[in-house]
């Protein structure tokens, strides 16, 4: 019996070396893909999870010899694993993994997730499990985004073609008996919507062009001081100024810099109609830029204005695409709701960054960073 035993205990020691052997090599191989691999043995029990698998979950302590339950809390996945094992699971399968106190923006993960049985290969009789996990967190966000700018584009677009398909539809059936002055009217409703249309879709398409690998951004050597003062020249004669001081600060100290000069006066354009359209008469729009205090190799630029101001809810989703802080008024004024998107990312692409400081009834500030070099991938100016 003594022999008996001591053989047993050989034999033992021998599959469990074979079986660690086993599981070396399979970490071995598995260990560099860039899929997740998970293998739990039949009592649910991590065997292996490579490298892939901790980076989707790093908080979770996938060590072997930990359940799977304690360390994936998703009962969506538990029975996915419990249909492999009965020979019932669809061959892929997207589940969604939220992890305590996460929202969908900020933690959670959509798996895409095959699993198959596999022979035990410790020699017992029973059967482990395999998941090659594949995260699509970024394709759904993606989708998600395309999803709302969709939604929005159609809501947007579908306004003023419905204006001006009502008022088409009146001039059509009643022109000949209708009086001169209604007929102005309802051109005049048309005209408006037009344009408003033509503005949406020229502001999409500058978005489209920002967005895509070949921006279109043009450097040449400016200097911010010439070119702010052609622009206000400009700003000061329109209509829409009068009764308003407009005045520009810019530090003698700033050299020529490395700009896209239509981009940024397209920034400008964008900035200073937001605050003539929601600034009243007698409001001040002053413009100021000067080098960083934090950092000299940057350029900050100031557009700022005393007027209504924006209530601290809207100020995070300002630069968002169709965010109107005033609907109904923006629409009025023909806004788009796109121009402070178009001048978030004509400041990314010179490598900046673009915020915005609001008192409520006292005023916004529109603050633009960016290298004087126009970025670490772009000429530096000498």
């Amino acid at each position: 019996m003594r022999e008996a035993l001591v053989e047993l205990i050989r034999e033992n020691a021998r599959l469990q070396c074979l079986c660690s052997g086993q599981l070396a090599q399979l970490e071995a191989t598995l260990g560099s893909l860039r899929e997740a691999v998970l293998i739990i043995n039949g009592d649910n029990a991590i065997l292996l999870a490579n490298k892939a698998f901790m980076a989707i979950f790093p908080q979770a302590n996938a060590t072997p010899g930990r359940r799977i339950e304690r360390v994936l809390h998703s009962v969506a996945f538990l029975e996915y694993v419990g249909a492999v094992r009965s020979g019932g699971a669809p061959a892929r399968q997207e589940i969604k993994i939220i992890s305590a106190g996460d929202s969908f923006e900020e933690g959670a993960r959509w798996l895409e997730i095959s699993g198959a049985k596999i022979p035990a290969a410790d020699g017992t009789a029973g059967t482990w499990a395999l998941f090659v996990l594949h995260d699509v967190t970024h394709q759904k966000k993606l989708e998600a985004v395309r999803k709302e700018f969709v939604a929005n584009v159609s809501h947007e677009l579908r306004t003023p073609l419905s204006v001006i398909t009502s008022a088409a539809e009146t001039l059509a059936d009643g022109h000949a008996a209708m009086p001169i002055a209604d007929r102005a009217r309802f051109l005049g409703i048309i005209q408006r919507h037009a344009v408003r249309l033509a503005s949406l879709l020229n502001d999409l398409l500058t978005l489209s062009r920002l967005e895509s690998h070949d921006s279109g951004l043009h450097l040449e050597r400016v200097s911010l001081q010439v070119l702010v003062s052609s622009f206000l020249e400009d700003c000061r004669a329109r209509p829409a100024a009068a009764g308003r001081q407009i005045t520009a600060d810019i530090a003698s100290n700033i050299g020529e810099l490395w700009l896209d000069p239509l981009k940024i006066v397209q920034v400008l354009e964008n900035l200073f109609d937001n605050a003539l359209k929601y600034t009243p008469a007698g409001s001040a729009i002053s413009l100021t830029a000067c080098l960083h205090n934090q950092a000299p190799d940057k350029v900050e630029l100031r557009v700022q204005d005393n007027g209504p101001g924006i209530p601290a809810a809207d100020l995070p989703h300002i630069f968002e695409r169709f965010y109107r802080v005033d609907k109904g008024r923006s629409r009025e004024t023909g806004g788009t709701g796109l121009g402070l998107s178009i001048v978030k990312h004509i400041v990314q692409l010179h490598g900046g960054h673009a915020t915005a400081s609001s008192n409520h009834g006292k005023g916004t500030t529109f603050t633009l960073v960016f290298p004087i070099g126009g970025g670490n991938s772009l000429p530096t100016a000498p």
